[in-house]
């Protein structure tokens, strides 16, 4: 029997380009010779055994074996009753046998083998069955660290990242919580400024005080002013009793005005008194009274644009900049891809009940950092708990990703833009086939409607109140439509 001390010293210790130790366990001198041969040409490091038990003890000599090619028919000890001693340690076991059987094959790997090889066997068998076990370590070992740098982050409320600009917002956020500013929270829709607006609340010294929400884009403009500060009773149709308004629900917390640009200009006033003052008039009341509350303000539109409109004021504005924390969309930190498609298959996993999930391949993570992702970490949240439920294997594979990702990154959306936009030379909306079959009505009627979605939105600058009017449809229609057709960007 040969030894590691017999190796060339080239092969010797630890591999150089990082692959794996491989103990080859046979009986036969001379396959032993033959496997180390071809597996030096690969560039591992070999180890040799002749039988189970003379494995046993050059594992115990050699820990940085990872991969055991190991004969079934043996003396002392055979290979099936080496792979039960070896079961649950760290190494990959692949049987080899001149006497292969399926009955045999599936024995094997019931007790626990990566693989089985007939013999004789060729080359590049072997050097394809130590491939797939060196990109299984890699991707187990890229999966260990994402997960291990998502640990070490979810201290801000979900919000990850390891890119610059993530860090960036994370280093401000942490920098401004404990002050009493208002804090404007800017970025398209979908990459977290709820999230950062938790975590401003749970780092202030106002922790223990409510944190409310409220999205003034998705109440009535005639109910707004009722639901933020409140109403006595008999102050209009239908108050029959007095109302406690969200910035008194607020008092001694965090209010978070979501979608702020959306406010009716003739309730902005009202809500700049209330910052400057400390102070409230519920609807229908005589007298002010006082509330302790800390602002943090969110948007996915262009502020400064609506004030140049005249459709934000200009006070207001300047009131709620304290402290601007811009949230970058997916695209500008395609780099946090991977940490963030890692922790929502976790989530996601463990909500659906599949534990049984490790992570992604590294085919679907490729494709995922391909993607453009307009609507930026909700729309990669949606795709991948989609991914999770169709997902057969250990790993989320490219299979189980949507078909729109899989087919370049494509939006959900069914429709080619013309070459100058959504419309024609004509300023016609135009619908493009995506292939000379494709003549679903159920699939252009969708497309279309995306189409004057996106027009109404383009024409009315983001303004969802003023979209859905010109649309002929209630802003909560357009609200579903937008989340449904991922245009919550717009």
């Amino acid at each position: 029997m040969s030894t590691s001390d017999e190796m060339p010293e080239a092969a010797a210790g630890a591999d150089p380009a990082g692959l794996p130790a491989v103990l080859v366990v046979d009986d036969e001198d001379s396959l032993r010779h033959l496997l180390r041969v071809i597996l030096q040409r690969l560039g591992y490091p070999v180890r040799e055994a002749g039988d189970g038990r003379a494995a046993l003890e050059e594992l115990e000599r050699s820990p940085e074996v990872r991969v055991v090619l190991c004969d079934v028919r043996m003396p002392r000890m055979g290979g099936l009753d080496f792979l039960r001693e070896v079961r649950g340690r760290d190494v990959f076991v692949v049987m080899m046998s001149a006497y292969a059987s399926t009955d045999l094959a599936v024995e094997a790997l019931r007790a626990g083998a990566y693989d089985f090889i007939s013999k004789p066997f060729r080359a590049d068998e072997i050097r394809a069955c130590l491939q797939r076990i060196v990109d299984r370590e890699e991707l187990a070992q890229e999966n260990r660290r994402l997960r291990a740098q998502v640990r070490q982050q979810e201290d801000l409320e979900g919000f990850i990242g390891q890119s610059e600009a993530a860090r960036e917002v994370m280093a401000l956020v942490t920098r401004v919580a404990a002050y009493p500013s208002t804090v404007l929270l800017t970025g398209e829709s979908g990459t977290g400024k709820e999230l950062l607006a938790g975590a401003l609340h749970k780092r202030s010294t106002r922790a223990s005080g409510p944190m409310v929400a409220v999205n003034c884009a998705a109440i009535p403009e005639n109910l707004l002013e009722s639901e933020l500060f409140g109403h006595e009773r008999g102050a209009f149709t239908g108050a029959v009793r007095a109302h406690r308004g969200l910035f008194e629900q607020a008092d001694g917390g965090t209010l978070l005005l979501d979608e702020i640009g959306d406010m009716p200009i003739a309730l902005q006033s009202k809500l700049l008194r209330v910052l400057e003052d400390g102070r409230i008039r519920r609807v229908g009341a005589r007298g002010d009274q006082p509330v302790d509350v800390r602002v943090v303000a969110a948007t996915a539109i262009d502020l400064e644009r609506a004030v140049a409109e005249g459709r934000f004021r200009k006070d207001l504005f300047y009131r709620l900049n304290v402290v601007h924390v811009r949230i970058p969309p997916l695209r500008e930190r395609v780099e946090d891809i991977p940490l963030l498609a890692e922790r929502l298959v976790e989530r996601a996993a463990v909500r659906l009940g599949r534990e049984d999930l490790s992570g992604l391949s590294v085919e679907a993570r490729r494709v995922l950092v391909g993607c453009p992702w307009p609507g930026n970490v909700r729309q990669l949240e949606n795709a991948l708990e989609r991914a999770v439920l169709m997902a057969t294997g250990p790993l989320v594979d490219v299979g189980d990703l949507p078909r729109e990702l899989r087919d370049g990154g494509a939006s959900t959306a069914a429709v080619a833009p013309a070459p100058d936009g959504p419309h024609g030379d004509d300023g016609q909306l135009s619908v493009a086939l995506r292939g000379p079959d494709d003549l679903s009505i159920k699939v252009h009627t969708a497309a279309l409607e995306q189409q004057l979605i996106a027009r109404a939105m383009e024409r009315t600058a983001g303004n969802r109140t003023q979209a859905a009017r010109l649309l002929e449809i209630s802003y909560k229609t357009l609200v579903y439509k937008l989340r449904d057709y991922d245009l919550e960007h717009l």
